[in-house]
C-alpha cells in the first residue's frame, strides 16, 4: 500500500486551494480504509484470508468450507479450545503470508488477549504523547499478533476523547467490524483509531485538540459496550501503552 507523507494540513482550505483540499480529504479517507482493511477480509465469504464466524458455525464446518484442517485453524488463530468460537469472531482461514496481514481486525472484548496470549511489555514510543481516550477498565491488551490495540469498557454514552491533537481522517461506519469509527491523523506519521462508538461528534477534515470529545462510547459491531483503540505509526500498529500515562 503506498504511503502518503503526513504533513500538517490547514484547518481551513483557501479559496484557491479548495479544489485540492477536497480530493485530499477523500484520499485520506481511502487511506484510512485501506489501512484497516489491510488487516484482512471481514466478510463471511470464502474469498479472503479471514472469515467472520456466523451463527451455527463450528470450527469443523469452517475448516471444511475453506479446505483447511481444524488443526491448521487452531494453530493460525492461537485458539485455546477448538470447540469454543464465538459469533462475530474473525478467524484466519488461509496460511499466513498468502494474503492479508498476520492478524485480523479486533473482535469484542473477552477479558483477555485472544487465544490466551499474554500482553507484551510496552516499549516507550517517541514522537507522540497520548492521554487516555476514555475512562473505564482495560479488558483487552495489545499483544502484537491477534490483538493490535486495547479495549476499554465503560457505559454507553461515556466520553471518547482525542488521545492527541490532529486532523480527523475518517469519521463514519463504512468498515465492517469497527462500527462507528473515528481515525485521527497526527504529526509524525501517527494515526489513532477509535471504534464501536455509539455516536460520532466530529467530521472528516476537522481539527481536534488533545482531550476534545470526539465520540460517545457504544457497541456498534460489538457484543459489548467498549472502545477499541489503536495507535499506528507508518501504517503499523504499535502498543499504545508505550505512549499512554500509567493509571
Amino acid at each position: 500500500m503506498p504511503r502518503i507523507a503526513c504533513s500538517r494540513q490547514p484547518s481551513e482550505p483557501s479559496a484557491a486551494g479548495g479544489r485540492l483540499w477536497r480530493p485530499l480529504r477523500a484520499l485520506l479517507a481511502a487511506l484510512a480504509l485501506a489501512l484497516l482493511a489491510a488487516c484482512g477480509s471481514t466478510s463471511g465469504g470464502s474469498g479472503g484470508a479471514f472469515y467472520r464466524v456466523q451463527s451455527g458455525d463450528t470450527l469443523h464446518s469452517i475448516a471444511r468450507k475453506h479446505g483447511q484442517s481444524v488443526g491448521d485453524l487452531v494453530r493460525w488463530n492461537k485458539l485455546a479450545n477448538a470447540n469454543r468460537i464465538e459469533k462475530g469472531q474473525l478467524l484466519r482461514v488461509k496460511p499466513p503470508g498468502t494474503g492479508g496481514s498476520a492478524s485480523p481486525p479486533p473482535r469484542a472484548a473477552s477479558g483477555k488477549s485472544a487465544g490466551g496470549a499474554p500482553a507484551k511489555p510496552a516499549a516507550p514510543i517517541r514522537g507522540i504523547t497520548l492521554i487516555w481516550p476514555a475512562d473505564g477498565k482495560v479488558t483487552r491488551q495489545f499483544n502484537g499478533s491477534s490483538v493490535l490495540g486495547i479495549t476499554i469498557a465503560n457505559s454507553a454514552g461515556a466520553s471518547v476523547v482525542a488521545a492527541a491533537g490532529g486532523t480527523v481522517a475518517y469519521a463514519s461506519n463504512g468498515l465492517r467490524g469497527y462500527g462507528n469509527l473515528v481515525i485521527v491523523r497526527h504529526d509524525g506519521s501517527f494515526l489513532t483509531i477509535y471504534a464501536h462508538n455509539r455516536k460520532l461528534l466530529v467530521k472528516q477534515g476537522q481539527r481536534v485538540s488533545q482531550g476534545q470529545r470526539i465520540a460517545e462510547m457504544g457497541d456498534t459491531d460489538s457484543s459489548q459496550v467498549n472502545l477499541y483503540f489503536e495507535l499506528r505509526r507508518d501504517g503499523k500498529a504499535v502498543n499504545p501503552a508505550g505512549a499512554l500515562p500509567r493509571r
